[in-house]
């Protein structure tokens, strides 16, 4: 068991999981074992997510632009979907966890949708941890789409367009019933956001790790905690030091 002894825990971590073909590649192994692997990670930093008193983990699944790359890949990232809900939805209720699926719902095809949506029902009422699956998920798309509904609003004489502000904008999104992440984690080393959260990363702590997804796990979520520790928050406004010698 690792230690970890911090003086603050983000209340919401976000992660880009990256690197699961490059893996692979590296191993001269199929894209399809690195997606396997994955899969592994993805259990183990739920539960060390768990216990270092995570309330919020969000995954970046799969996104909206993943549906361009080759229909066997694709077909391969929807079988590992349905087969993580199939095996792992009973544990993660029985840990009482909770799924949120965040992301166009519309036009998901064969059984994906009826997955989701039964992920969700069923860890409805747990409380432990809320673990935010984004699914063809992109972030322009989920603005779009709340900016869309907005103007419906303001079309129907329901909403005012002096009354839209920022904060209506947030309760308009996917991540509408949860915190901004406090931080957010990317690994294989690329260093950018790739369309993941725009708007609700405005403040959210950035930790950039080189290895790859699959060699993710206990040690890298809780080395990402321990920068996250080590830096000042400030929103905008002054540092606490340079107040200080101001003052």
């Amino acid at each position: 068991m690792i230690s970890l002894d911090l003086p603050v825990i983000p209340e919401h971590v976000a992660i880009i999981m990256d690197g699961n073909g490059r893996w692979a590649n590296q191993r001269g192994l199929p894209r399809t074992f690195g997606h396997n692997k994955g899969v592994e990670a993805v259990r183990e930093t739920v539960k060390a997510a768990g216990e270092a008193g995570i309330k919020y983990l969000t995954l970046f699944a799969f996104s909206s632009e993943n549906w361009s790359r080759p229909a066997s890949e694709v077909e391969d990232l929807l079988g590992l979907l349905r087969r993580f809900i199939r095996r792992d939805l009973a544990d993660l209720h029985r840990e009482n966890i909770r799924i949120r699926i965040i992301g166009e719902r519309q036009n998901l095809r064969g059984d994906i949708l009826p997955l989701l949506l039964e992920a969700e029902e069923t860890t409805r009422n747990n409380t432990a941890m809320t673990l935010v699956i984004a699914f063809n998920y992109g972030s322009r798309n989920e603005i779009a789409r709340a900016v869309a509904r907005i103007a419906e609003d303001v079309e129907a004489g329901r909403l005012k367009p002096a009354e839209v502000d920022a904060d209506l904008i947030s309760r308009h999104l996917d991540t509408a019933d949860f915190p901004d992440p406090d931080l957010i984690i990317r690994t294989s080393g690329e260093e950018r956001l790739s369309n993941f959260l725009l708007w609700q990363a405005a403040y959210s702590e950035l930790v950039f790790l080189p290895c790859y997804w699959p060699d993710f796990g206990r040690q890298q979520l809780y080395e990402a905690l321990r920068v996250f520790a080590s830096r000042e928050r400030r929103f905008g406004a002054l540092s606490q030091m340079t107040t200080a010698v101001v003052g």
